[in-house]
């Protein structure tokens, strides 16, 4: 269980915005609204512990993560959130493998070679385990960093905008490839997204205005 209670960010030009309470239950999933500007990413920076709120309250599996110091708070979300940026981000100096594996040694935890290789399996990227990024296309970046969010076993998987610039067929894809990943990992899953192409696919929203 996520939730989210009282919480408002101010920004640096004196705007303070205030955020719905919200209650996420395990394995749903839910898409977060809203126009450009409007603070789906500042949420989700809140929401999964990267960014300290003015006020209020954000609980992920009974623990308030603001609660914690900065070092525990860096292992609980490694070990609790999975994360899907709109780049990848991944290291360019390590191969496929020791992408997703350096995700669980900065958690603190043992790196499963075989829970690597099931979920790159699973991703349709069995046979680039030993390729650098710069070998790979965007899509298979992209599932590359898929991969990296769910290798802990995350409570939450948090996509930020992931299909905001792919054409249909690639958004349909992806689309497919988060809820049912989600799924098979067991995790709740949020996509903050304004493309209202994936509301044909996940019914639970929170709107942002």
């Amino acid at each position: 269980m996520i939730s989210i209670h009282s919480l408002s960010h101010q920004y640096q030009n004196g705007v303070v915005m205030k955020f719905p309470d919200w209650e996420i239950a395990d394995e749903t999933q839910w898409l977060l609204l809203g126009a450009s500007g409007s603070g789906k990413s500042t949420l989700l920076n809140i929401a999964s512990g990267l960014l300290k709120p003015g006020n209020g309250k954000v609980y992920i599996d009974n623990t308030d993560i603001y609660s914690l110091s900065l070092r525990d708070m860096d292992k609980f979300r490694g070990q609790h959130v999975g994360i899907v940026f709109q780049k990848p981000h991944l290291i360019k100096s390590l191969n496929v493998f020791d992408n997703i594996a350096l995700a669980s040694s900065l958690a603190g935890l043992k790196v499963q070679t075989s829970r690597v290789i099931q979920l790159l399996e699973s991703l349709g990227l069995g046979d680039k385990v030993k390729n650098f990024p710069d070998e790979l296309s965007q899509g298979q970046l992209q599932r590359v960093s898929i991969a990296r969010a769910l290798i802990n076993n995350p409570s939450l998987l948090i996509a930020d905008e992931p299909t905001s610039a792919l054409d249909d067929e690639n958004a349909e894809n992806v689309i497919q490839i988060l809820t049912q990943q989600a799924i098979e990992n067991k995790a709740a899953l949020v996509i903050a997204t304004h493309d209202k192409r994936l509301r044909n696919h996940i019914a639970n929203e929170y709107l942002l205005s």
